[in-house]
């Protein structure tokens, strides 16, 4: 039985990716799962990472709840809108306070190379767009899959890490909607 993490990382719990996030989570109860989830925006912490990593700030409870989260998982997946071709503030605070040097990765001594902590986890990013996800793709070249995928879940060694993209959401119908939140509370009940 696999251990997933549900991250939300949209502000608006009204949402269409809350949405989402609940119907991946009736695949996986259906599945027998076990799961246990994070609602960024109800969190209490100062998302800016105010010394870079020049010194240490101390995590909030919030936070440090989080980072045995991560740790306990084996399958992270991760819900966010694309805005202005990135994701939430919030979410890049999240990461950027809990994505440190000794708890996802590791920096060598007297070397460019770090050590990954997160090897054996594997994740999938679920994203909403207002244009057609071909756009995204084939136009704009998905940037927010390789700062999301490449330079921070596969940095930190988990592997592989599937995409979803779904869009365009702006003045989609109610069945396009429930087309999709059905083919998640699938891919829910597959853990993919």
């Amino acid at each position: 039985m696999k251990k997933v993490l549900l991250i939300q990382g949209h502000p608006d719990s009204e949402s269409f990716n809350f949405a989402l996030f609940d119907a991946y989570k009736k695949g996986l109860t259906a599945s027998g799962a076990e799961i246990k989830e994070i609602i960024i925006a109800d969190l209490k912490f100062d998302p800016i990472l105010r010394y870079g990593y020049r010194k240490r700030m101390e995590l909030e409870p919030d936070l440090l709840e989080s980072v045995e989260k991560i740790k306990w998982a084996d399958h992270l997946v991760f819900f966010y809108p694309v805005w202005w071709g990135s994701f939430p503030a919030l979410l890049k605070g999240f990461l950027d306070r809990v994505f440190l040097p000794g708890i996802v990765f590791a920096k060598r001594d007297n070397s460019l190379w770090w050590d990954k902590l997160l090897v054996g986890k594997t994740a999938h990013i679920i994203s909403t767009l207002d244009q057609p996800a071909w756009y995204y793709w084939l136009v704009n070249g998905r940037p927010t899959y390789y700062a999301m995928k490449r330079m921070t879940l596969e940095f930190c060694g988990i592997k592989p890490v599937r995409t979803t993209t779904i869009g365009p959401l702006r003045l989609s119908s109610d069945e396009y909607r429930k087309k999709w939140l059905k083919k998640i509370e699938k891919s829910g009940f597959n853990q993919k």
